[in-house]
């Protein structure tokens, strides 16, 4: 066979035209699939050699021709032809060379449809568990900083005005818990992806006897698909790969956004590490947080990498249709971009400097006891409603004034309600307000700690 002649170019007269040949190759990018197509054309060849399709003989001729091949690519030494379209073409063009008529025998019962569609799933899994070790790692950094930071005062934020002090720990508990909620999301995905459509062929079957559930064993999947036609049609488990993959970015968006705004000059709460930061190339005295920003600008790519799989999917008829060549790219594109920002992440956050001093005098102003000093009203009988318009009018006078609530004297508070007490100052320290705080769920160290420890029992 001429190295350039199509596998599939029995039925036709005529050579594709060049300007066809380069719009259809896909082998430019889903060639960094040939590892796991390489490992599911050996299950496939073991398969048909165990119900007697093919040869022991051919068998190994077929394992050790593509044994070769993958170390042949690995090394750099394989050459790559666009003519020969994709990754699976590719390889079982330089096996045929290789090996001769049992090459040609590999493509046995099986289709390009449910070989890629096998691929895919070798592929995600691979990197879904890549990501479950990064998100891992992140998750513990967050929880260190969280321990040390435990009874560290700030300002809780809403509408970003100072709302109600919280200690720093509970802040970076929050995002543990949107991280946490992402990885399980992963998890949740890769049960679902883990079932293998090889078998399917295009998209009836096949009439040879094969033996899905041994291949299916072999590469490491839960079971078998159940319908051929969905089976190498459908990629929602892709898209579902993307979803997950886009509220992580989302996440790690709102963590940057954070980061970026605590370690400008105005908030002063932090500083990142000078080995994540850059400078400017006419401001001398400009420190840049380049890479939070980075990942803050990355989400939205991935983002659109998910509108590409939705929209690239919405509009086909069952069974395959080559539009699921374009699944490729936004798929590793969003690979890439998870690991690389769970990766300097991951080192970023243990490295963070917290000015505490900075964040208590923030918690101190925009009145963010104001609660505190209403529900001190409720205790004492003041229906909330009234005590929300008694708060709201000390509020005013100390604004007026250019006073704290806990600069005010009794006789002040008593303009405003005479149940208040000498008692009412140890309730307007911002200690006094993370500590009252004291439930599951709620920002006082006691049970900042214990939500600690219950993280670290989750992350196990």
């Amino acid at each position: 066979m001429n190295s350039n002649s199509k596998l599939w170019g029995g039925r036709f007269s005529a050579s594709t035209d060049n300007i066809m040949e380069a719009f259809s190759s896909s082998v430019d990018f889903d060639r960094r699939l040939f590892s796991v197509d390489i490992d599911g054309s050996i299950a496939h060849a073991r398969m048909l050699t165990a119900t007697h399709i093919l040869t022991e003989e051919e068998c190994t001729a077929i394992i050790v021709g593509l044994t070769a091949i993958r170390e042949e690519i690995i090394s750099g030494d394989f050459i790559w032809s666009a003519a020969h379209e994709d990754v699976h073409m590719n390889i079982e063009a330089a096996l045929t060379e290789r090996v001769g008529e049992a090459g040609k025998k590999l493509h046995t019962a099986r289709s390009r449809n449910d070989q890629v569609a096998t691929d895919i799933r070798l592929y995600l899994r691979e990197t879904l568990d890549g990501i479950e070790d990064r998100l891992n790692h992140l998750l513990g950094a967050i929880i260190d900083l969280a321990e040390r930071e435990a009874d560290t005062l700030m300002p809780g934020f809403t509408h970003m005005q100072v709302a109600q002090p919280v200690t720093f720990g509970h802040h970076l508990l929050a995002w543990f818990e949107m991280l946490i909620r992402d990885r399980e999301r992963f998890l949740d995905c890769r049960r679902r992806l883990n079932i293998s459509p090889l078998g399917s062929a295009a998209l009836a079957g096949t009439s040879f006897p094969i033996d899905r559930k041994m291949t299916a064993t072999e590469l490491g999947f839960d079971g078998i698909t159940e319908n051929s036609l969905d089976a190498v049609s459908d990629r929602d488990f892709a898209i579902e790969f993307g979803s997950a993959g886009a509220l992580l970015m989302i996440h790690l968006s709102r963590i940057s956004e954070e980061l970026v705004l605590w370690s400008t000059d105005r908030f002063g709460f932090i500083d990142l590490s000078d080995a994540f930061c850059t400078g400017s190339s006419i401001m001398p005295q400009k420190k840049n947080p380049d890479v939070v920003e980075l990942i803050r600008g990355k989400s939205g790519r991935v983002v659109g990498n998910l509108n590409t799989l939705l929209v690239l999917m919405k509009g086909q008829p069952l069974a395959y249709n080559r539009d699921n060549q374009e699944d490729k790219e936004p798929l590793f594109d969003t690979a890439d971009t998870l690991n690389a920002s769970l990766d300097v992440m991951g080192a970023m956050v243990p490295e963070i400097s917290v000015n505490r001093e900075q964040m208590r005098e923030a918690a101190s102003q925009g009145f963010a006891t104001a609660t505190d000093l209403a529900d001190y009203l409720v205790r004492k009988g003041v229906p909330f409603r009234d005590a929300h318009e008694m708060v709201g009018q000390a509020v005013r006078f100390c604004i007026d004034e250019g006073l704290d609530l806990a600069e005010l004297s009794l006789s002040h508070f008593h303009a405003f309600s005479s149940v208040i007490e000498e008692d009412v100052y140890g309730v307007l320290t911002l200690e006094g307000s993370v500590a009252a705080k004291d439930h599951v769920g709620g920002t006082a160290p006691k049970q900042v700690r214990s939500a600690i420890e219950r993280a670290r029992t989750r992350l196990q």
